[in-house]
């Protein structure tokens, strides 16, 4: 795939007017997300510039997101809504001169501060994991049985430890 550029809109509802209160810079996030899609060499077609959405949020508003979209009200850690459809690519000349949009990741920082307390790891890291796992999701993956839902977390974790978030010991523990 050669070299990524990728353009991520962070929207912080979380941190508000705040964004120095945040754990991760929108430069990181652009970092990281270019690293990953150049370990992950998805499927799709090549675009001179990817992007995609990353709002972070609270539990209520994620828990409206989920209703409506998923029609489970409750709060969750993560929602991924895929801007491509897998097997219906858009056409490769449209490709050839615009960025591809992936679409949309939402993650709640409410469930992320509880589950990386429950963890035992850092904010940064488990914004991070819900991250990748988002991606993964914009990029086709799924998780519908327990195999696919492995394999889901290995490929987070190499993710991860791409970045230097986790090591590879660290890896089984979060699998």
């Amino acid at each position: 795939m050669g070299s990524v550029e990728f353009e991520v809109s962070v929207q912080d509802y979380f941190y508000g007017d705040d964004p120095s209160a945040s754990p991760i810079s929108e430069e990181t996030w652009q970092d990281w997300f270019c690293d990953w899609l150049e370990i992950l060499h998805p499927d799709m077609p090549t675009a001179p510039t990817y992007e995609l959405s990353l709002r972070l949020s609270d539990d209520a508003e994620i828990q409206s997101l989920n209703a409506q979209y998923r029609h489970r009200d409750q709060a969750t850690d993560v929602l991924a809504f895929a801007a491509l459809e897998v097997e219906c690519p858009p056409a490769a000349m449209v490709i050839e001169e615009l960025p591809l949009y992936l679409g949309d990741i939402v993650i709640s920082v409410d469930t992320a501060s509880r589950q990386a307390q429950q963890q035992g790891h850092s904010l940064k890291t488990e914004l991070a994991w819900l991250a990748a796992h988002g991606l993964l999701h914009l990029l086709g993956w799924d998780h519908p049985d327990e195999e696919s839902l492995t394999e889901m977390l290995n490929q987070q974790a190499t993710l991860l430890q791409k970045i230097g978030l986790i090591t590879e010991s660290a890896k089984d523990v979060q699998s």
